[in-house]
């Protein structure tokens, strides 16, 4: 996987691990590019220095189920019902540190969405985060 300028500029390691043979999903190509894409750059920009992003994909039944997971600050639990919110933007107190206008997950499930998929969060502060969506498979 090319590394993305700011994972080199935090040294943030990316990882692939993707199932040989993947099935097609019923996807705009350029809208799945841009939900992948967003996760990856949540995950490094919400990283610690030397962090670790890992995406895996795999056929779940008869979706196709797609992970990004960090080594980063984490969602505290009170913010996880909001992350998809428009706008939102969780710890008020650190949130002018990262810039950012709180809109790239509500577009993730607003895509998602569109697609007949799902989109989840599993985080807990200080521990990194797990964005996961699944698709319809063609």
């Amino acid at each position: 996987m090319r590394a993305l300028p700011p994972a080199k500029t935090k040294k943030v390691s990316l990882y692939a691990e993707m199932t040989s043979g993947l099935p097609k999903v019923r996807a705009d190509r350029e809208k799945l590019a841009q939900i992948v894409m967003n996760l990856i750059e949540n995950a490094i920009k919400f990283n610690k220095a030397g962090g670790q992003v890992k995406i895996t994909a795999e056929p779940n039944g008869k979706e196709l189920r797609v992970r990004v997971e960090d080594t980063g600050r984490g969602i505290a639990a009170e913010d996880l019902p909001r992350v998809f919110e428009r706008f939102y933007r969780g710890n008020k107190d650190r949130s002018h540190e990262i810039p950012g206008t709180g809109l790239g997950l509500a577009i993730v499930k607003h895509l998602v969405e569109a697609h007949h998929g799902t989109v989840s969060v599993q985080s807990a502060a200080g521990q990194g985060s797990t964005f996961q969506f699944t698709l319809p498979l063609a």
